[in-house]
């Protein structure tokens, strides 16, 4: 992958009954998720905007502003949350297709 794909910018939930040794999977929003009690999230825009959904009280999502950056390799995001002591991170995307993004935090 060398450059971001347009897929990438949506908003997307953890869809942790994927996830395989050291691959973390998200499918869209609408996406017909099983019951589970709360399910992290994110949202990555174009404009260089993200948002963090973590797990909240009664399991409903909160949300954290950040911004990231796109890393020279042209396949990873460098997202940190200025402002607050939330750490940042890097994403190395994987796979992203609009129906399924998997990445190696």
């Amino acid at each position: 992958m060398s450059e971001l794909p347009a897929e990438l910018f949506q908003h997307w939930v953890h869809s942790y009954e994927d996830d395989r040794e050291g691959v973390t999977v998200y499918r869209p929003a609408g996406y017909p998720f099983p019951p589970a009690r709360g399910r992290r999230g994110m949202e990555i825009s174009p404009d260089g905007t993200f948002t963090d959904h973590p797990i909240g009280s009664r399991d409903v999502p909160g949300s954290v502003a950040g911004r990231w950056e796109a890393a020279t390799d042209g396949r990873s995001l460098t997202v940190t949350f200025p402002g607050t002591s939330r750490p940042g991170r890097r994403l190395e995307i994987l796979h992203c297709d609009g129906a399924l993004l998997k990445v190696r935090a």
